[in-house]
Formats: structure tokens, sequence, C-alpha cells
């Protein structure tokens, strides 16, 4: 579990029509620290010029230098096309220093229009960061983003390198130098490039997406730390660029022990949106500092940008690889299940609810923890059932009838053996009365969230006096996933819903919300493309008050349709303000329980509680049973707020 946050200062780097190397963009930027300084090389590319039919822009590599978190300035030209073989341009530095010398590698273009044949690697060399006293083209082929380790491995000149990037499949691979003249001896890479498949970095990948060396590799004490390029799609329309990392082994740096279970970063922000390239994160470079990883890419093929997380978190959310497959991470990166999951089955015995019981709401009252469950009936009815528990995990008393069934006629059945009724209820309790939110679906109208309440007294003594129910979203929108919270908001009572694909916040003078046809749809959550949320985000649980804010556990929706779950701390005066994100999940399907059921690969929250110090999560496995999780809450904060 780990979260990723990027600088408040972003962008870092930005193009400037004053500077005319780099009037139409700054950006992939490779970092190294010099004491107190960090100084940044950095592709920047000239306004466009016209060459015959074409326009053309000039790629060369900057140079900006500044404290060690920015700002930086002082840009300033630093390898301009000079030889034959980059004359086109000069792009994507990474840089190392080993022994004395700093080796800036980077692209050169010896052609125009490019060709797979023009674009090649090629070296810099400089003592002080101040003047380069040799430059050097490095490989015969196709090859981009090379990049040096910052120490010898088994007495060798290390590098990693990305060939074949211009005639896909691109592959990267890993090769060693007894001497310095070898890297950039024609007659090495011809032999070395004749036996590439022994020396190929087995990154796992699926299908026709393509791999690229991003950052110059970090050495840690778990292994090389290689954050590195994920294109998804890369020869369709729509390709997604997405930021990843891989572990190495420390002295066989061949071998792949883990990696991210998918992009740690995608394009969200408006400057990874639109540029030159738009919705493209690139990275190029990363740091150190202490425990903290800093991440520099590239943003639209315009900006340089920033994002930092935890070392530690990041290697722990890392998932291993066996022969060649990513291995399930180890439940110290998110929610640990309890022992005795799932806790409910369904209950043949009881029609309604001997097809399924699932997605469970929570709260403590009483000394109990009390769950309402989404159960169905072989005729594929929703109605709501009851159990509870004095430790959280036992069920100590479970009722034999429901104690919420369909009453409404925007939730009575419509069709016959068609979906219906009450669905995915959330509790939240407000003065002396227990207020239940859940799906209202008739099997015609789009489903809508549906309010009803009790009092606490009628709630303890299970006298199920509910009011009747009514709809609390947008008539004739697919609204799902509703809640309110706890406490107002400004005055206000405020409902957090999701609208279509996205999790979104409105407010209300009343509990009626007379107003609900002309809410604002105010946004909390997106999806991030390319990540495990990538096609849709919903609210799990009703979100928690806690000192630091807002505590929110939602589930999201991958391209595969596998369902997971990962927390957001919302600001709490403003609930719409995101204070942070996990960037991975803190579960997944992996239980066979999970993995199968009426919906295969699911798991969905809808109810969750703090006791003792512990996060206790209840969610539906499989649409099928009810399972529980938990996590300590002081492990769960140090990473949402980065301490």
């Amino acid at each position: 579990m780990f979260v990723v946050r990027r600088s408040t200062k972003n962008p870092i780097l930005a193009p400037h029509h004053e500077r005319s190397f780099e009037a139409s963009a700054a950006f992939n930027p490779s970092p190294v620290q010099v004491g107190d300084t960090t100084f940044l090389f950095y592709r920047a590319q000239s306004a466009p010029e016209q060459i015959g039919e074409s326009t053309f822009s000039l790629s060369t590599i900057g140079k900006a230098y500044g404290p060690k978190n920015g700002p930086f300035s002082h840009q300033q030209p630093f390898i301009i096309p000079e030889e034959i073989w980059e004359r086109y341009g000069c792009e994507d530095p990474r840089i190392t220093k080993l022994g004395r010398n700093y080796y800036i590698f980077y692209t050169a273009l010896s052609s125009y229009p490019f060709t797979a044949d023009s674009i090649k690697v090629a070296v810099a060399v400089t003592p002080d960061l101040k003047k380069i006293t040799a430059k050097h083209l490095v490989t015969p082929f196709n090859a981009k983003a090379m990049s040096l380790f910052p120490e010898k491995i088994n007495g060798k000149i290390t590098a990693i390198l990305t060939v074949n990037t211009d005639r896909p499949p691109a592959q990267v691979a890993l090769v060693q130098f007894d001497r310095e003249e070898d890297m950039w001896s024609p007659e090495f890479w011809n032999e070395r490039y004749k036996e590439l498949p022994k020396h190929i970095i087995d990154i796992p990948r699926y299908g026709d997406d393509q791999v690229e060396v991003g950052a110059s590799p970090i050495k840690t004490s778990k292994g090389w730390l290689i954050i590195y390029s994920h294109i998804q799609k890369y020869s369709k329309p729509g390709k997604i660029f997405g930021i990843e990392a891989v572990l190495l082994d420390l002295n066989n740096p061949q071998k792949v022990l883990s990696k991210t279970v998918g992009p740690i970063i995608s394009p969200e922000e408006s400057y990874e949106y639109y540029g030159l390239v738009p919705n493209i994160v690139f990275p190029s470079g990363a740091l150190l500092v202490k425990d903290e990883l800093q991440i520099f890419y590239g943003g639209a093929d315009t900006v340089s940008a920033y994002a930092s997380v935890n070392l530690n978190d990041l290697i722990s959310g890392m998932a291993p690889i066996r022969d060649g497959i990513h291995g399930f991470r180890p439940e110290v990166s998110g929610l640990i299940r309890a022992s005795q999951n799932p806790i409910l089955i369904p209950e043949p015995k009881n029609e309604w609810e001997a097809k399924a019981v699932f997605n469970p709401a929570s709260i403590e009252l009483g000394g109990k923890i009390h769950i309402l469950y989404r159960a169905m009936s072989a005729d594929n009815t929703s109605v709501i059932g009851y159990a509870s528990s004095k430790d959280g995990v036992t069920i100590d008393e479970r009722d034999p009838i429901p104690v919420y069934v369909p009453r409404a006629e925007f939730e009575m059945k419509k069709i016959p053996g068609g979906n219906s009724g009450c669905e995915d209820p959330r509790l939240t309790v407000i003065g002396d009365r227990v207020y239940i939110c859940y799906t209202a679906y008739n099997g015609v109208r789009p489903p809508s969230v549906a309010l009803s309440s009790i009092t606490k007294k009628d709630f303890l003594a299970k006298r199920w006096n509910w009011t009747f129910p009514i709809l609390i979203t947008h008539d004739g929108v697919d609204d799902k996933d509703g809640c309110i919270l706890p406490e107002k908001i400004n005055g206000k009572y405020a409902i957090v819903h999701r609208v279509n694909n996205t999790v979104c916040i409105d407010y209300s003078e009343s509990l009626e919300f007379p107003n609900k046809n002309a809410y604002k749809n105010i946004q909390v959550l997106a999806t991030r493309s390319g990540m495990w949320d990538s096609e849709k985000v919903g609210i799990s649980c009703t979100p928690i008050r806690i000192p630091e804010g807002w505590l929110m556990i939602y589930h999201g929706v991958s391209i595969n349709s596998t369902y997971r779950v990962g927390v957001a701390l919302l600001d709490g005066n403003d609930p719409t303000q995101v204070l942070a994100r996990t960037t991975d999940y803190i579960l997944e399907p992996q239980e066979e329980y999970e993995k199968s059921g009426q919906v295969a690969h699911v798991v969905f929250p809808c109810g969750a509680v703090i006791r003792d110090g512990e996060l206790l999560v209840y969610y539906g496995g499989g649409d099928s049973v009810i399972a529980v999780a938990k996590i300590k809450m002081k492990d769960l904060l140090k990473v949402l707020l980065g301490r």
C-alpha cells in the first residue's frame, strides 16, 4: 500500500518563448544531486521551423538547477547537435555518475523525417557538469534510453537500455563492459546485438504493450529499482502511457524480483493531459532522498514534473515474480483477511437469502457491530438481512427474516426473474436516528439511491419501523453507491454518490433532498487511465470522520472487470478536496470465495468500523458471500499522511 504524491510545484520546468532553444517544450528531466543542489538535464525543444513541406522542431539537452526540491532555474543549452549522427536532435537524457565522470546518455537523431535507423543512443561525458569533454555515438542499431548503473556490478560497468524501440516489440536489455571504451565500440555492440535474447530483462507485459527504460537505476537494500514506461495497447489508437517500477537482483540485475502490479502514475493533471503530445507521463529520472523516492517525468511531451513516494511502502506493495508471472502481494501491503472468512454465507432454508448474501453495511451501537447485508432469492429479488457480532468477526446473531424489503414502486419487480429490490446498503447515524441509503431498482428504470430511517432505540430493539423510502438522486440517471455523511458540511447535509463512473458529492438543506434534480455532481474521485480503477470508481463504505479528515473506502473496476478496493482521505471541512489517495489497492480478489460466485473477481465493501485502533472493513466476495478484513489505523494513516 503506497501513495504517490505529485509535487505542488509542478510543472517544475516549462517552455518559455523568450528562450528560443526551449520555446516549445522542456520535458523528460534527468536529475543528479550535488551537495544541496539538484541539476536537471532535460529535453528542450525549439519553436517549429519550416523545412520543405514539413514543420521541424529541434531538440537539444538543456540544463537547469536549484535546491533539492526546486524551484529550478538558470536554464541553458548543454548538449547541442554537432555531429552528423545527432544533427537532427538530441533527446531524453539519462545521467549517472560513475567514478570521476558523469555520463549523460541521450537519443541521437541523424536524419529527418525520422526513421528507426536514424534513432540511436549517444553519450556525453562531463567531469564537472560544466563542460563536455567527449561525445560518442554508442549503438549502431535502433535504441533509446540507455543508462548506467551507479556502480560496477561483479567488477563490470553495467548499463540498461531499450533496444528496437522503433521496431516493436521493444526489449529492455542488460549489457556489461570491461572497459569504458567498450561503451562506444561498434564491434562490441554488433556482437551484443547478435546475442540480444541472452541479455533481455523479462519485464512482464501483456499483448502488444511496450516497455521502455525510464530512470537511471536506484540501489536499494532489496535490489535495483528501475522506474520505467509501460505503454498499453502500443500499436492501437488510444495507447495508454503509465509509469511502473520493477526490482532487479543486486548481483544479477537481469533477474526480475518483483514489480508494481500496474501504473503508479498515469495522466490525471492538466499538464499531463494537454501539450504537444497529449495524455503522456514519461519517466526519465529518479532520486532517493532518505526514504523518499522522487520520480521525475515529462508531461504531455511539453513540461517537466516530479512526484514522490515512500520507498519502503512502494517496495512492500510490489508483487513478486515467479516464472514470469505476478505473484500475490504480501498481506502487509493492505487489508488482512479474517481467518474465519467468509463470515456469512447463503442460508438455503430461508428462501429470501438462499441464493446469495453480500455487500454488507455496518455500524457499531450498544457494544455490538450491526451488519445489514444484501440478500438475494432465487428469483433475483434483493432484500436486506441483519446479523451482529460482538468481536467484529464471529456472527453471534442472524435474523431469520429480512429487516428491510421492497415497498415503493421504484424498487418493486417489473420483469419476472429479473434483478430488483433493495441493494447495497450504507448506514449513517445522525442524532437519534439510523439512516439507510441503498440502491433501489425495479428492473426498468435506472437504479437510484433511496433513503429511509429508523430511531436508534427501535434499531437496537430490532423493531424495524423504517420510514417509507424516498429517492434522493436525480430522476432517470444511473446513480448508485450513495450515502449521507454523519456531519453537516457548512450547515448542509452531504450525499456522496456515484454518477456514471465517478464519485460525486452534493449538498442539501434538508434530509428530504428536495433539490435532487439540481445536483451539481461535484467530482470527488475520477477514474485513472491504465490503473486498477480505470473503468469505474464508487464509494464503498460511508466515509468515517477522523481527526485528519474523512476516511473514504472506495471500489475501483479495471479494464478486465475486476473489482478492487482503495482508500482516500478527504478534507474534513471540504470533502471535495482529496488530501491523499492510495495509488495501489488495499484489497483484491485472491481467495476462491472472491474469485468465483455470481460475479467473479469481486471484493465490494459497504461498511467499515474503527474499533480498538483497527479498521474493520466488511465486504461481499464474488457477489455471493460476506467477509471481513482489517488494518491498523496507525499503519493506514502513516501511508495516507506520508509520515
